[in-house]
């Protein structure tokens, strides 16, 4: 197999899912890159499993039915860690940072593990299904106060996100198209919860009150009629904007680093033509997620975008994790583990607003960069690391002595990573303290285990690094 494709594989896992070692590159590889993105975007037609959460729930009892927040984070952070339906997890993490929804408002551990659940379960099926799952989600219904949307006192905040954050963008409605949208969804509430008791949260119902739903005409995007909640998500899924500016999102994600959604108004694509590739396999497939995800991952464009998206928190320390190899299970640390993107500005199911996190150059503020740069090298420096184990093994096997070939191999096994002159001169330059690499000796076998996970914890501390 050639480097490219290796490289290749490594790029596709890092946007797919969140990164993979060596070992499972080369596995991938003889199977191809195309038969690769079939078992991404269709896990069930493959077999693959996800998360074991018997396992899980064994050891972590509390996380099942989560009190604190840390606890449901916990139980997040957990899949995308270990699910092998990696592309399935990823697409969670873009759901939640499009529809983001809070714990500091929802104030209920359960009901964000519960839309986690709804978006992993329809994250990649048809999007005006995942728009309805969304719309009487009991987390969303009091997020954005449509259990306050009453028949004779419509509340906009619902329909204003539904159509500004969540479908269309800014500039494709009116104010009018917002408040009729309010009367559509008049009546889609939640009920009352069980007290708990000693036996932890329940969960609201959702309930739709027919007595409480506006049933008069109403004048949405240029159509007329007696339109319920399901009727404004068939009109709005059929809106050319809803197509672009899901593909947009798309590209943000998967591609390259846009500017922040408030921004798309008045500024464009930076690459238009792979934007409406995307939007075009979108609305072709009747805005089937998994139709859409497969053009794109096959394209030249997804192809050619190499280490143009800064690495989100999450995507950083599940991937390293992956790479490193520290994701067995089960192991005691994994709540500390959840908490860690949060550390770096990413609080996963607490998103700081309905807008969600800013992307790209502002995940990496000098106390973020910080954070981020010891938890990778911490990591890599650890000679006990599965991950890092087997790099060492290959680089013994391979007879590494110099520090030129001890750079280059580490920068390949670890990623393949691509580093600019001036910071690979600077690593041979690091490397060649202490002389080179020596196995004859158990004495000597230890001093270069350690330098080769001292060079890999220099290269995640390199600039390059942030990029996947």
């Amino acid at each position: 197999m050639s480097n490219d494709d290796i490289a290749l594989m490594a790029h596709l896992m890092r946007r797919a899912g969140f990164g993979a070692s060596r070992d499972e590159l080369e596995i991938l590889v003889e199977k191809g890159y195309e038969q690769v993105v079939e078992e991404l975007v269709d896990p069930d037609r493959y077999g693959i499993p996800g998360a074991d959460l018997p396992l899980f729930f064994r050891y972590y009892p509390n996380v099942e039915n989560p009190e604190p927040p840390p606890q449901g984070r916990c139980n997040v952070m957990f899949h995308m860690i270990t699910s092998p339906r990696q592309l399935e997890e990823k697409m969670v993490l873009f759901w939640h940072t499009v529809f983001a929804t809070g714990n500091a408002k929802i104030n209920g551990p359960p009901e964000m593990v519960r839309q986690m659940d709804m978006l992993r379960t329809h994250g990649m099926g048809n999007y005006r299904h995942l728009l309805l799952e969304l719309s009487r989600n009991p987390a969303m219904i009091f997020w954005l106060d449509n259990n306050y949307n009453h028949r004779d006192q419509p509340n906009e905040n619902w329909g204003r996100e539904l159509l500004e954050l969540f479908s269309m963008g800014q500039g494709n409605y009116t104010e009018k198209d917002v408040f009729e949208c309010a009367r559509a969804f008049t009546g889609w509430t939640i009920g009352h919860k069980i007290p708990g008791g000693g036996t932890g949260r329940k969960l609201w119902p959702f309930v739709y009150d027919h007595q409480d739903h506006d049933d008069g005409v109403k004048e949405f995007l240029g159509h007329t009629g007696r339109f319920n909640g399901e009727d404004i998500l068939d009109i709005i899924v059929r809106q050319p904007a809803t197509g672009r500016f899901i593909a947009r999102h798309l590209y943000n994600f998967f591609v390259a680093d846009e500017v922040q959604v408030p921004a798309w108004l008045h500024t464009p694509p930076t690459d238009p033509v792979a934007v409406n590739i995307i939007g075009d396999a979108f609305a072709n497939s009747g805005h089937e997620m998994r139709e859409t995800l497969r053009v794109l991952f096959n394209s030249d464009f997804f192809k050619e975008s190499r280490f143009q998206r800064v690495k989100s928190p999450a995507e950083l320390v599940i991937g390293t994790l992956r790479v490193a190899g520290d994701f067995a299970f089960p192991r005691p640390g994994m709540q500390a583990l959840a908490e860690e993107p949060g550390y770096m500005g990413q609080e996963i199911t607490n998103p700081p607003s309905v807008e969600g996190w800013h992307f790209g150059p502002e995940w990496i503020d000098s106390g973020a960069l910080v954070r981020r740069i010891n938890f990778a090298a911490d990591l890599f420096s650890n000679v006990e690391m599965p991950g890092v184990e087997s790099i060492i093994n290959r680089i013994k096997v391979k007879g590494i002595s110099s520090p030129e070939e001890l750079v280059e191999t580490c920068l390949d096994l670890i990623g393949p990573v691509e580093v600019n002159e001036s910071t690979r001169q600077e690593l041979v330059s690091l490397a060649a303290q202490g002389g080179t690499l020596l196995w004859d000796t158990e004495e000597a076998s230890s001093a270069s285990a350690r330098k080769v996970g001292d060079t890999l914890a220099l290269i995640v501390s390199s600039r390059e690094f942030q990029f996947a």
